[in-house]
């Protein structure tokens, strides 16, 4: 693992700082895979990652570990976005190839699949699950928003929407945000069907939605657009607090930004495969990191941690570089 690990008690004790951040390098790379990381998703309660890839393939990486557990082959179904569900070796995911059934629920531990949900006539092109009950939901381009619950293979509720929609919980499951068309509508989880309790503006920028997220703390939310911006709002008020702006990037990409930890910072990738970050308050850019790739990376941070990863041909674990920092130089 090239560029040092850091210690348990350095990844608890140090607070995220703009130097830190600015620090940060590739600490380890996986670069065995034949095509490029669709999906990525951290597990909440353990150190597992999963990835999804356009090599047909799901991945699953114990990071404290540093070792790819298993690889598990999708050949007939494709696969494209992946999450965890509560359980460290269960995962959802939807395929490309046949869209009737594109959404899977399969256990890594014997690859078998545990039930199949068909309601969808469309690409999925975003998925969230619920971090405290046994529920997720998904967005296609099919214009249709689905509720599900892990136990049924019908869908629990409908949502038509206008556009290309993208989902997302609320850390505690009790909200979920739907974007589309330069607008975040928010749903009352358990009373979705009397429609938003609020609808937010994202400052005139109706390209397709991409990707929408709260911060862990469910005080901010960000939505990133197909025209290369990260809107970032307050979740209680819908008020802009920021808006950073990328390289746009192509129709067949995802543009993904992440909130670190505590909210004060996002990393987005950048149509041009370029990474950065900025102060969330401020609004100023912190750190960028060049790439010679031509397509946005993924980028997830990994829960409560000093790390974050990206995933392009390959995936890549960022860590802070401790020599840099002079005041925890010799730091035990």
């Amino acid at each position: 693992m090239a560029g040092g690990q850091l210690e348990k008690e350095d990844k608890v004790s140090l607070e995220l700082t703009e130097e830190i951040l600015q620090s940060m390098e590739v600490g380890l790379a996986f670069r065995d895979y034949s095509g490029r990381i669709s999906s990525m998703d951290f597990h909440k309660t353990s150190s597992y990652l999963v990835t999804a890839s356009d090599d047909e393939s799901i991945r699953l990486y114990d990071v404290a570990n540093a070792t790819c557990l298993k690889t598990i082959n999708s050949k007939k179904y494709g696969v494209d976005l992946v999450c965890f569900t509560s359980h460290p070796t269960t995962v959802i995911y939807s395929s490309k190839n046949g869209w009737d059934e594109s959404l899977r629920l399969l256990s890594l531990n014997d690859n078998k699949y545990l039930r199949y949900f068909k309601g969808h006539h469309d690409r999925v092109v975003s998925l969230s699950l619920c971090s405290h009950k046994e529920c997720f939901i998904s967005a296609s381009l099919d214009r249709t928003v689905l509720l599900w619950d892990q136990r049924a293979e019908k869908c629990q509720g409908l949502l038509r929407v206008q556009g290309r929609p993208a989902t997302a919980y609320d850390d505690q499951g009790l909200v979920f945000a739907v974007a589309f068309e330069g607008y975040i509508r928010l749903f009352d989880a358990r009373k979705y069907d009397k429609g938003p309790f609020d609808i937010f503006s994202v400052g005139g920028d109706s390209s397709d939605a991409n990707v929408v997220k709260f911060s862990s703390d469910g005080r901010l939310m960000l939505l990133t657009t197909m025209d290369g911006y990260i809107h970032v709002l307050d979740s209680f008020r819908g008020t802009l607090v920021s808006t950073f702006n990328v390289k746009p990037i192509s129709c067949n990409s995802t543009l993904e930004a992440s909130f670190s930890p505590e909210g004060m910072f996002v990393i987005s990738g950048s149509g041009d495969g370029s990474v950065y970050a900025w102060n969330v308050r401020c609004g100023k850019e912190v750190a960028s990191w060049m790439s010679t790739e031509k397509e946005p990376p993924l980028i997830k941070w990994a829960p409560g941690s000093l790390m974050f990863a990206t995933g392009s041909s390959e995936l890549s674990f960022w860590i802070p570089d401790l020599s840099k920092l002079g005041a925890y130089v010799g730091r035990k």
